[in-house]
């Protein structure tokens, strides 16, 4: 009985064609499955980047009210123009925050390792190796 690599290689140009497509399958399928993995990882990071927002929005802005009315209470009888407007600024400053943080984030490139190992392949491909 033959060996199998025998046979594959006395296939000729059709042996070679059959195992370079094999071989393309086998590489898309790989990189498919790493997007596939990439994009589950993702959706739970934005999930949970969802929750804690929400939690932290919800209980932030219960504080910030109390300590609002608190601080214009204090200041009413001096200064109730003044309270007023630090108030406004406090929570304009704390509203940047979050933001800048989010804005940050989101340049980060999802799905960064599949495209880069399909740039290698490709580069692969081209003959750059």
């Amino acid at each position: 009985m033959a060996d199998p690599a025998e046979q594959r290689s006395s296939g000729g140009l059709s042996g070679a064609l059959s195992q370079l497509a094999a071989s393309v399958i086998g590489l898309m399928r790989t990189r498919f499955e790493l997007a596939t993995l990439e994009f589950e990882e993702e959706r739970e990071r934005t999930k949970e980047m969802l929750v804690l927002i929400v939690v932290a929005t919800v209980f932030l802005s219960f504080a910030l009210i109390v300590f609002s009315v608190l601080v214009v209470a204090l200041f009413w009888q001096t200064y109730p123009m003044t309270a007023i407007v630090c108030v406004m600024l406090v929570y304009a400053a704390i509203g940047a925050v979050p933001l800048i943080v989010l804005r940050r984030r989101t340049q980060e490139r999802p799905f960064g390792a599949t495209l880069s190992e399909l740039e290698k392949d490709a580069d692969w491909f081209r003959g750059r190796r």
